[in-house]
């Protein structure tokens, strides 16, 4: 099929309005901005939309992604305050916050901030012993970002955090380390073992004195209740005897007692001579041993003497 000129110029001037139409509208997706150039100059930034743009005049330039970006900062070898070589890698997170700064303020803001990135942190695990880069990882994360914080403000980049992922020391370091680790365990388990042994010796130490403080008590409490008791009991015959004692004088003066009282007393003496008789075979014998009558009276006296009021016979 041949075709005309017509034709021709037709297909042409589709084609050249396609041309046109793919060079005038432009749509930016979701968290993308689109930066723009007019002859070669600056122009504009698009965000997410609709534009349209004047062909063969503007021109799309850089095309940023405004979401967070994780970028890997490869492994590297930092020196401790304590000479002690370590592989140190980590990951940082970024995020463009302002496109025009992030095309026209550095070549490549991924390539500078991680460079900045391993040089400061290579800094801060200078400042550290060994020991103490496992413990101060936190620091030196947010050590990491203030730092990159102040370069990447002008590239329109904010760094979000760093987080370092592996700290590996050389292979003698960490034997060196696992021995430290091991009597470090050994000790602890030394010295938790030698608390127990004076912690129980204490509390056995602490219940014998408790022990021997509770027999004192009982032994003190014992006798105080014997000396209690041994008094109520000399106490209580002290009282029957004054008791009895004041009923015989009573009834030494009552009438007919001062009689019955001789006749006790005649009683009492014939049995205990009678007694004394049996007990020995030695007898002294008084001169009037016949005599029971002066005898009596004798012993009426005294009690006489020591009842008084009682009537005189």
């Amino acid at each position: 099929m041949v075709l005309d000129g017509t034709t021709i110029v037709a297909i042409g001037l589709v084609f050249f309005v396609l041309i046109i139409f793919w060079q005038t509208v432009v749509i930016v997706p979701q968290q993308s901005a689109f930066v723009v150039e007019r002859v070669g100059r600056f122009s504009a930034v698009l965000q997410a939309g609709f534009h349209i743009l004047i062909p063969f005049v503007d021109v799309i330039r850089y095309r940023h992604s405004l979401k967070e970006v994780a970028h890997d900062i490869p492994p590297q070898v930092c020196i401790t305050r304590d000479n002690v070589q370590v592989g140190v890698d980590g990951i940082l997170y970024l995020k463009i916050m302002n496109p025009e700064r992030a095309s026209y303020g550095v070549s490549d803001y991924l390539f500078a901030i991680g460079q900045l990135a391993q040089t400061n942190l290579r800094s801060e695990v200078g400042k550290l012993d060994l020991d103490r880069t496992f413990e101060e990882r936190m620091h030196i994360n947010a050590q990491v970002v203030t730092e990159l914080d102040k370069a990447s403000e002008a590239w329109g980049v904010k760094v979000l955090r760093y987080e370092i992922k592996n700290i590996t020391p050389p292979h003698d370091v960490l034997a060196a380390m696992e021995k430290q680790m091991r009597a470090e365990r050994e000790k602890r388990a030394v010295i938790l073992n030698s608390e127990g042994q004076r912690d129980a010796a204490i509390n056995s130490a602490e219940g014998e004195k408790q022990q021997v403080i509770k027999a004192s008590e009982a032994r003190r409490q014992q006798q105080i209740n014997e000396a209690e008791g041994q008094a109520s009991a000399i106490l209580a015959v002290a009282t029957a005897t004054a008791e009895g004692i004041r009923q015989v004088a009573q009834a030494i003066k009552d009438p007919g007692g001062f009689e019955a009282t001789q006749l006790r007393v005649a009683e009492q003496y014939v049995a205990q001579f009678g007694e004394l008789a049996k007990s020995t075979n030695a007898l002294i014998l008084p001169a009037n041993v016949s005599d029971v009558g002066s005898m009596i009276a004798l012993a009426m006296k005294s009690i006489q003497a020591a009842t008084p009021g009682t009537p005189a016979r």
